[in-house]
C-alpha cells in the first residue's frame, strides 16, 4: 500500500473506533472529566465538572492513578536495573556496564527538557480511567537529549498482528503551518507556505503513520516504517525506516477480538458511579427541602416576592380577624427516608472504593500496633503481596518495560553509551540477541524482599526447637545462602557484603589455617607425650641403684 490508502485503511479503523470513543466519553465524564474530550470538542474556560453533583468517583481515579506513579516508578529511588537473560554472561565488567547504563538512562530520563515524569503522570490517569496509555519517546530537535509525549486515546487506532502485538498505528495530528514548514521545510506543500505567510497558526489536518515494513511499498531492512501525511494536500511529508515501533502501546487488560484494552476498575465502578451522583442528587433535594419548606400562600394576601431568607419581612395585608395560619400553609416532608439514603450513599463510596483497589493498596504498619506478634505482622504482611502483587505485576511489564526499551535503543542508537567496539564481548554478544532485560525495583518489591527476614528469623528459631529434638536438624539448613537472601531483602547494599567467590576463598582459608593448628596441635601433642616418656625413662634410669665395684 501507499500513503494515500495507508491512510484511508486508518480512516476505516477510526470509523469502528467511534463507539469506543462514546464510551471513553462516559467514562471521562464519571471520572476523568479533564479528559472529557473525546466526542466533542471543548472550549477553553468550560467548567470541568459542571454535571456532577460529587467528586467522589474523580478523587478514587486520581489516588488509583498516584498509587501507580508510587509502586511503579518511586523517584526517589532507583527503580529498574538491567540484566541479561542468560546469567551467564553477567560477570562483574558486564555488571559494571549495565549499572552505568541505567545511571545514564535516569540521568536522561529525569532531565528537565525530557518531559518524563509528566508525560508518564498522565499515562497513569489514562491508564486508570481508560485502560491504555500511548506515550511516546524520540529525540529532540537537536538530537542531544530525549523528549517524551502522553498522546489522546481518541487520536489514535492500531492493530495486531498474528501473534498478538501491535503491528501499526495511525495517529491524527493537527500542526500548524509554521509548525509543518519547520519540520518538513523540503517536501512540504506549496499551499502550506503561502497559508503560512497569512496565518501562521492555521492547522493543517495531517496524520503520523507507524507500520509494519510488509504493509508499505518501500524495501527497507527495518521491521518497521514511519510515514507522515499531509492530509489536506494529499503530500508526502516523510518516510524514514525504522527500528521500532515509534510509540509505547500500554494496555492494561484486553479481551479476545479487540486490540483495545479497558480498565477494570471503571467498568466495575461506572454503574456504581452513576448511581451515586443520583442518590446525591436526590439527597440534596431532600436536605433543601426539610431545611426550606415549600410553601402555600394565598395570593390575595400576601405579595409575589415572599421574602423567604433568614430575618425577611413581607407585608401584608389581612381583612378583620384573620390569622396568618388561614392565609399561609407549610408543605411538611418525611424526612425519615435522609438517614437510609445517606447509608445507601456510604454504601456505594465503599463499592467504589474497592472496584478502584484502594481496599488492596493500603500497606498494614506494624509498629501501629505494639500488641500484635511478628506472626501476626507477616500474615498481614503476606495477605497484602497477595493482593497487590497481581495488580501490579503485569503493569511493569507492560508500562515500564516498554518505555524503558524504547528509551535504551534510542540512545544507544544515538550514541549515549558509546561506540559498542569498547564494550566487553559478552555484553555485544547480549545487545545483539537482545539479550538485555529490565528488572524493578518497588515498594511492592521491597515488602516482599523484606519478608525474607521475617522467614530467617522463623527458620532459625524454629532449627533451635528442632536441634534440642535431635542433633542431625542443624545440618538441614543453609545458613549461608538463607543469610545473603535475608540480608538483600531487608536492603542491606551490595557494597557491605563480599561476594560468594571471596567468602568461599575465606572459607577455605580458614579451614586450612584450622587443619594446620590441628596439625600443629598434635604435633605438639606428640612432642609433648615424647618428651614425657624420655623424662620417664631418665628418671626411672636415675632412679636405680648404683652397682657396687
Amino acid at each position: 500500500m501507499d500513503a494515500k490508502k495507508l491512510y484511508e485503511y486508518g480512516q476505516s479503523l477510526f470509523s469502528k473506533k467511534m463507539a469506543l470513543d462514546s464510551l471513553h466519553q462516559e467514562i471521562a465524564m464519571n471520572f476523568y472529566v479533564e479528559r472529557a474530550d473525546f466526542t466533542w470538542q471543548r472550549s477553553l474556560g468550560t467548567d470541568f465538572a459542571s454535571n456532577l453533583m460529587t467528586s467522589y468517583p474523580l478523587l478514587i481515579r486520581r489516588e488509583l492513578a498516584d498509587q501507580f506513579g508510587q509502586m511503579l516508578r518511586p523517584k526517589e529511588k532507583p527503580w529498574f536495573y538491567m540484566g541479561t537473560l542468560d546469567e551467564r554472561l553477567m560477570d562483574d565488567e558486564v555488571r559494571g556496564w549495565l549499572e552505568w547504563f541505567a545511571i545514564v538512562m535516569r540521568r536522561a530520563m529525569y532531565d528537565r527538557n525530557a518531559n518524563f515524569s509528566k508525560a508518564m503522570r498522565q499515562g497513569d490517569n489514562d491508564y486508570a480511567a481508560f485502560g491504555q496509555a500511548v506515550p511516546s519517546v524520540q529525540m529532540n530537535r537537536d538530537a542531544d537529549g530525549l523528549v517524551y509525549t502522553l498522546w489522546h486515546l481518541r487520536d489514535l487506532c492500531w492493530i495486531e498482528d498474528s501473534n498478538g502485538k501491535i503491528c501499526a498505528i495511525w495517529r491524527k495530528w493537527k500542526p500548524s503551518t509554521r509548525d509543518l514548514v519547520t519540520l518538513f521545510p523540503k517536501t512540504v506543500d506549496q499551499k502550506v507556505r503561502d497559508k503560512m505567510l497569512k496565518d501562521p497558526a492555521a492547522e493543517i489536518q495531517c496524520v503520523h503513520m507507524v507500520v509494519a515494513a510488509d504493509m508499505y511499498d518501500m524495501k527497507v531492512s527495518t521491521p518497521f516504517v514511519s510515514i507522515y501525511y499531509d492530509v489536506e494536500n494529499e503530500t508526502k511529508l516523510e518516510e524514514t525506516p525504522s527500528l521500532d515501533l515509534f510509540y509505547s502501546v500500554e494496555r492494561w487488560q484486553t479481551v479476545s477480538g479487540s486490540q483495545y484494552a479497558f480498565s477494570p476498575a471503571t467498568v466495575a465502578a461506572l454503574p456504581e458511579a452513576r448511581l451515586l451522583q443520583a442518590m446525591t442528587w436526590t439527597l440534596l433535594e431532600a436536605g433543601e427541602k426539610a431545611t426550606n419548606p415549600p410553601l402555600i400562600a394565598d395570593q390575595n394576601i400576601f405579595r409575589s416576592d415572599v421574602a423567604m431568607f433568614a430575618g425577611g419581612l413581607t407585608w401584608a395585608d389581612f381583612d378583620g380577624d384573620g390569622k396568618l395560619a388561614d392565609y399561609l400553609h407549610v408543605l411538611t416532608n418525611d424526612k425519615s427516608g435522609l438517614p437510609l439514603g445517606e447509608k445507601q450513599a456510604a454504601q456505594s463510596m465503599k463499592i467504589l472504593s474497592d472496584a478502584f483497589y484502594l481496599n488492596a493498596l493500603k500497606p498494614f504498619n506494624p509498629a501501629s500496633d505494639p500488641q500484635m506478634t511478628a506472626y501476626q505482622a507477616g500474615q498481614i504482611v503476606q495477605d497484602y503481596i497477595r493482593r497487590a502483587l497481581p495488580l501490579f505485576e503485569p503493569m511493569e511489564d507492560e508500562r515500564n518495560g516498554q518505555i524503558c526499551e524504547l528509551t535504551f535503543a534510542k540512545m544507544l542508537r544515538a550514541g549515549a553509551f558509546g561506540p559498542t567496539s569498547v564494550m566487553p564481548r559478552k555484553l555485544q554478544q547480549a545487545i545483539a540477541a537482545k539479550q538485555l532485560q529490565f528488572r524493578f525495583r518497588s515498594p511492592l518489591h521491597d515488602t516482599i524482599e523484606q519478608a525474607k527476614g521475617n522467614l530467617f528469623m522463623q527458620m532459625k528459631q524454629l532449627t533451635v526447637e528442632a536441634v534440642g529434638i535431635d542433633q542431625n536438624a542443624q545440618y538441614i539448613p543453609k545458613a549461608v545462602d538463607a543469610l545473603r537472601d535475608a540480608l538483600t531483602g531487608i536492603g542491606v547494599p551490595a557494597k557491605w557484603t563480599r561476594d560468594e567467590g571471596e567468602v568461599d576463598s575465606m572459607s577455605q582459608d580458614a579451614a586450612s589455617k584450622q587443619q594446620a593448628a590441628e596439625f600443629l596441635q598434635q604435633a605438639q601433642q606428640g612432642a609433648d607425650v615424647a618428651q614425657t616418656i624420655s623424662e620417664s625413662r631418665k628418671n626411672s634410669a636415675e632412679a636405680q641403684p648404683v652397682p657396687v665395684q
